[in-house]
């Protein structure tokens, strides 16, 4: 027996070699903990109550024993746990008693089956989550299929590299746009992926908006809020356009200028990637308690996305970049140059995406006049 302990729950990982490979018996990724410690702040802070949840690639089945252990009462009506690996069943029954689960707790429902077949043969779900390994390419139609009105659609995608311009011709196969190489293609990669989802949810009339996204270590992820509705879908495809960099390293958005001769990405989402007020309330459930007070760096990481939901601007000023682009010799502290956009009235943010990143409603001119006299 191999028992790991992550926040309140024990999974027993008896072929688990402490490396991550599809080859496992019971999938389990501990640098993922983040991801499902974010689940877990969402749903709190989400006003549903009396959810059903569908996992359809339940790995260990770490992510919804952690639900049926730290949501709150009442939030959860039923919970389906699905993975196609052998004896999986047994293995998840396991992995319940290990926590003094029982199914008179609430509705337990586990499943053996193909993701997909899991979805398509289910009435539907209030919450699913697509945590695959690789693209989520081959699981976004059903699982738009099967999310409910107001429900929560939550993806990841660990193939970074097609998505952030590693592989530019693999995201044109996969994602069907264009990704940058730069100290952008984070952001651009993520919006990418939200317009891929978006897509495929616009073919069945679903609006998936973005209320909670990040990129970390090797992955991307989105939570998107359901809206059923053939104009709120037509609102979404608006927001579809290419990011356009110039050589001075401003940016722009645009539905249909020519692209020859420029450097481009897109299309992709060129909309909000948070929902505020979802992200305060997240604020407000003890998040240092869900992500671990021990775990300074995803406290400070929670900390930084909360900051950065409230300048939510499409695109970044690499900082390092523009010092070095416009040969600018002021020798100044990052912190200096934040007070000085805020002493006029600029919205300014560090952003996770890039090191030297900052997210700002400030245009380049006026930015480098500003990073010339601090």
């Amino acid at each position: 027996m191999v028992v790991i302990t992550e926040s309140s729950v024990k999974i027993d990982l008896k072929a688990w070699e402490n490396k991550i490979t599809k080859k496992l018996e019971v999938f389990y990724n501990p640098v993922m903990k983040f991801n499902r410690d974010c689940s877990i702040l969402i749903l709190n802070a989400y006003g549903k109550k009396d959810l059903q949840i569908g996992m359809p690639l339940s790995g260990s089945g770490i992510r919804g024993i952690r639900f049926l252990k730290e949501l709150k009462k009442g939030k959860i009506k039923e919970i389906n746990f699905n993975d196609y690996k052998e004896d999986f069943e047994k293995v998840l029954e396991k992995n319940l008693k290990l926590n003094n689960i029982s199914k008179k707790d609430c509705k337990i429902n586990i499943h053996n089956k193909e993701a997909n077949s899991f979805l398509h043969e289910s009435s539907g779900f209030d919450y699913i989550d697509v945590d695959p390994f690789g693209s989520p390419n081959p699981f976004l139609d059903f699982s738009a299929r099967r999310i409910s009105r107001e429900g929560i659609l939550a993806v990841t995608a660990t193939d970074t590299s097609a998505l952030a311009g590693t592989y530019p011709k693999a995201c044109a196969r996969k994602y069907w746009s264009v990704p940058l190489r730069n100290y952008l293609m984070h952001e651009l990669g993520l919006r990418i992926l939200i317009r891929k989802v978006q897509l495929i949810g616009a073919q069945h009339d679903k609006a998936l908006i973005p209320v909670f996204c990040y990129a970390k270590d090797h992955y991307y992820r989105i939570f998107f809020r359901n809206e059923k509705g053939k104009k709120k879908v037509d609102e979404i495809l608006k927001l579809h356009k290419y990011f356009l960099l110039d050589k001075e390293l401003g940016f722009e958005v645009s539905k249909f200028n020519s692209l020859e001769g420029k450097e481009y990405a897109g299309p992709l989402w060129t909309g909000k990637l948070f929902d505020k007020k979802l992200v305060s309330k997240m604020k407000k459930e003890d998040y240092k308690k869900v992500i671990g007070s021990g775990n300074k760096e995803d406290v400070k990481f929670f900390e930084m996305l909360v900051a950065e939901s409230k300048v939510d601007v499409v695109g970044l000023y690499d900082v390092h970049e523009l010092v070095k682009k416009h040969k600018i010799k002021n020798n100044f502290k990052f912190i200096d140059l934040i007070n000085a956009l805020k002493k006029k009235k600029y919205k300014v943010v560090r952003t996770h995406f890039s090191k030297y990143g900052i997210k700002s409603d400030v245009g380049l001119k006026e930015l480098l006049g500003i990073m010339k006299k601090v």
